[in-house]
Formats: structure tokens, sequence, C-alpha cells
């Protein structure tokens, strides 16, 4: 893989500039939290996992940038940074569980000198990163195994290396599967309004050497009645107790297309994306993005003047049309209650 998604470099936060791809590939240099912060909100970074460790490193950054020698200080003025970086972004549950995971290491070193706690933070942003790129292998490897042995795979927004740590997540799956020797061809949806499908999964599965088709996503239950998908696997941004799906706006229709024409609907995701806490997908908030993304995505007008516009980032699929959850400790079915958590307690 010759290019990458976040890295920590020297005290400053460095992102692969999403927004745009796939013209240019421009990588940003954040050196301040509010430049992660920025970047998180609009989109530079985007994809749960990713958030999270970029989050996380953005908490590094806060602690990096504090010049006191006083301990109880310190924590003083991270507290207020960490705060901004977990609310960034509200539905993909990955950020606020890496900045709580970072506030927790916070607790356990609180009373050791501040450089003590700088590197401990740090070393918390690496081990997040570093365990979300095995995590992509793992669930990789899992996920596999369900795909078909030649035979498309539909999928939507972006669930890649350019929304994760790693190598991705539903996307893992598909890089697994062949180079296991299967022989996939991907449909990647366009996803509107920000075509992440389009712009970002197309040019990744070209780096990849995948063969990848663009297609519109109001073209998939066309290709489905036809015959023409093998199976569906997205990505998640949240996954509540019970299994109910939080993705990308579009992925809850074409769970029931895929129920509708008998074709499995998978789900893949670390399981730092299940949220025990959040019981159902009732549950799990729902971010609403600037109307102008859809009346004038790239300063194009594409509505009328004064015509309002709904836009939704993401839809809940409801668990009984999830067929599997693939996850790097193994795959969960129903019952998901009693499956997702035997997954976080193992």
């Amino acid at each position: 893989m010759d290019f990458f998604t976040v890295k920590w470099d020297d005290g400053v936060v460095v992102l692969l500039d999403q927004t745009r791809l796939p013209a240019e590939e421009v990588y940003l240099s954040c050196e301040s939290v509010d430049d992660v912060v920025a970047a998180i909100r609009r989109l530079s970074v985007r994809g749960a996992p990713a958030i999270g460790v970029a989050g996380a490193y953005g908490a590094a950054l806060a602690a990096h940038l504090s010049e006191t020698t006083d301990p109880a200080a310190f924590r003083a003025e991270i507290e207020p940074e960490l705060t901004k970086l977990r609310e960034a972004r509200p539905t993909a549950v990955n950020l606020a569980w890496a900045v709580d995971h970072v506030r927790r290491v916070l607790d356990s070193v609180a009373d050791r000198p501040v450089p003590t706690q700088r590197e401990a933070v740090l070393a918390e942003a690496r081990r997040i990163h570093e365990e979300d790129a095995e995590a992509c292998r793992a669930l990789g490897r899992h996920g596999a195994e369900l795909l078909p042995d030649a035979g498309t795979v539909l999928t939507h927004c972006n669930a890649g290396a350019l929304a994760t740590g790693g190598r991705g997540t539903a996307l893992a799956v598909i890089y697994a599967a062949v180079e296991a020797g299967k022989r996939i061809h991907v449909f990647a949806d366009e996803t509107r309004p920000l075509l992440q499908g389009a712009r970002l999964t197309a040019w990744e599965c070209g780096r990849m050497g995948v063969p990848v088709t663009v297609l519109c996503d109001n073209a998939a239950g066309s290709l489905l009645a036809r015959g023409e998908v093998d199976c569906i696997v997205v990505g998640s941004d949240r996954i509540a107790a019970n299994g109910d799906v939080a993705n990308k706006i579009g992925t809850y229709p074409l769970a029931v297309l895929a129920r509708e024409h008998g074709v499995p609907f998978y789900v893949a995701a670390p399981t730092s994306t299940i949220d025990l806490a959040t019981l159902t997908g009732a549950g799990i908030p729902i971010e609403e993005r600037a109307a102008d993304e859809v009346t004038t995505p790239r300063g194009l007008r594409i509505t009328p003047e004064g015509v309002p516009a709904l836009n939704p980032a993401f839809d809940v699929t409801p668990n009984a049309l999830v067929a599997a959850i693939v996850t790097e400790r193994g795959v969960a079915r129903a019952p998901y209650e009693e499956s997702l958590r035997r997954l976080l307690e193992d």
C-alpha cells in the first residue's frame, strides 16, 4: 500500500486530505488540536476507525503542545482539548472510544511527572493505531471466507484503508479474498451526496489492483434484480448491542434490497465499533450535515435557490437484515445480543 491515511510525525498529525481525492493526493499537517477537529468535521479524515486514530493522535498533540510542568495544570489544559476531539463527530463511536482510552491512561499516570504523562498519551495513541491495523488484517481474513470463489461484491461509501488505520473493514475483506486467489469484482455505489464510493473506493481499489465499477446509487436495485450481485459488504460507524448497524446514508435500502433478492448482507467492523451501552439502533445519534453538501456540492448549485435540503449522514439497518457481522475476533451471527457480547468478552 503506497499511501497512508493518518500518522504521527514528530509532533504533527499528518492526514491524507480525502476531500481532494481522486484529483489530488495532498497531505495535511495538523499542528494544533483545532486543526485535527476541523479535519474530522470537514471529512478530510473520515471513516470511524480512522477518526478514532486521528482523535487519539489529536490527544497526543494536545499533550505535546502543553508547556506546563505541573501535573494538575497539565491535566487541566488537556481536558478541554479531549472534549473537543470527542465531540467532533457524534455518530462514529470509535472517536469517543479512543479519547476515553486516552483519558483512562491519563488517570493511571496522574501522579507521574508531565513528561511521563506525555509519553503515555503518545504510546496509547500508537497502540490504538497499531491495534486497528492488526484488526483490519484479522477482520479481512475472517470475512474473506464468506465471499464466493468468483463473483461480484457490492459496497457502499468507503470502508477501506482510507477509513481506518490499516487496510480497511469491508474492503479489507475483499483484499484478503483477492489475495487468497478469489476472483472478485467490486461494484462501488457512488454514495451521494459526497461521493465517497465514486471518489474514494474507486481510487483505492485502483491503487490496490482490485477490479471496480462505479454504480449510481439508484442502480443497485436493478443490478440485484438481474442477479449480478453475489453479496453486499459494508462497514459501520456504530453497532448497537442488538446488532442494529449505523452506516453511511443509503445503507439501509441496500439491506432491504438484499433481503428481497436473497443476497447476503454483511457488515465488517472492528470490535471498537460495537457499543453495548446503546441497546438498539434507535439510540444511535444521527449526524445531520450542512444542506449545502446537497444543494451546492463542490460549489456547483444543483437545486433552486431557497429550496431546503435534508442531509442525514447515516441511517440504521435493523439487525434482522444483517446476515453476519465480521470483526477481528470472528464472525457474529444472530442472535446478536449474545454473539456480540461473547466477542467482546473473549
